[in-house]
């Protein structure tokens, strides 16, 4: 017994200020961990990154500041890292390889986060697919589109794919292209389509509508009526532009050409 003893001492006077070291080690890690974190986020929200995107390097910084420290405390207690930081390191790369899709994803969204090529509410165009964005993730991207479905696109292809954003400015202009017959006076048709987007109350003055000549057609005279409008007036005015078209061409006796079917009779 009183040999076990005088090893039981020998092991204390040996470890002793090994583990008293670890362990203020690890307090003070842990204190200066939480300090890090704290900054982090604070130099994140002045930033104005987004909240999501706060919380989550906040927690991988965290993490990986706290196996930092696991690694330092147990290198004090004279346990040999070597082959500990390799399993670490391996299971890593094992973990990266299995989630090379959702790392591709968390790169884009944090890139839109950070960089933010569009917000939620505003209207966009990408991967094929168009809508309202109703809510940007960590890993995908939601849009609503017109007809109230909803469609989920991963970050990763969307941050590498071309974006339209319709809502980026404030006025937008609608393009329309009208064609009337050859036989239509064009000065009267260009007051006649001018009277219309000059007197819409949604279509703007400055910069004043135009309404252009553009194109002989094979079986029309195309004109081009251009008129800019705040962005979320952009499909009133189109479609009411539209149906003020051709209404006031009918008035005017001005043709808008279409294809005839002509039957032809054959004598018995």
């Amino acid at each position: 017994m009183e040999k076990y003893l005088e090893k039981a001492e020998e092991l204390f006077v040996i470890y002793a200020p090994k583990i008293v070291t670890a362990l203020l080690i690890l307090l003070v890690g842990l204190f200066v961990i939480n300090l890090i974190i704290k900054l982090t986020k604070k130099v994140m929200k002045k930033s104005k990154i987004d909240t999501t995107l706060q919380k989550f390097f906040g927690d991988l910084l965290g993490w990986a500041l706290k196996a930092l420290l696991v690694v330092t405390v147990i290198s004090k207690l004279g346990v040999p890292t070597a082959s500990f930081t390799a399993i670490i390191g391996a299971a890593g790369l094992a973990v990266g390889l299995a989630l090379q899709g959702s790392l591709a994803n968390f790169a884009g969204g944090a890139l839109i986060m950070i960089f933010k090529p569009f917000k939620v509410g505003d209207f966009i165009k990408a991967q094929g697919e168009q809508g309202v964005v109703k809510s940007i993730e960590i890993f995908t991207t939601k849009l609503n589109t017109v007809d109230n479905k909803e469609i989920i696109i991963p970050n990763g292809a969307l941050s590498n794919s071309n974006i339209v954003n319709f809502s980026a400015e404030k006025t937008r202009r609608v393009d329309l292209t009208f064609g009337v017959s050859y036989d239509a006076d064009i000065k009267e048709t260009k007051n006649v389509l001018t009277a219309i987007v000059t007197n819409h109350p949604l279509v703007l003055k400055d910069p004043a509508p135009a309404v252009l000549l553009t194109e002989l057609a094979d079986s029309s005279i195309n004109f081009a009526v251009r008129s800019w409008v705040n962005s979320a007036d952009y499909w009133t005015v189109y479609t009411e532009v539209l149906e003020q078209t051709k209404e006031a061409l009918d008035t005017a006796g001005i043709e808008i050409p279409y294809p005839h079917v002509v039957e032809i009779k054959k004598n018995a």
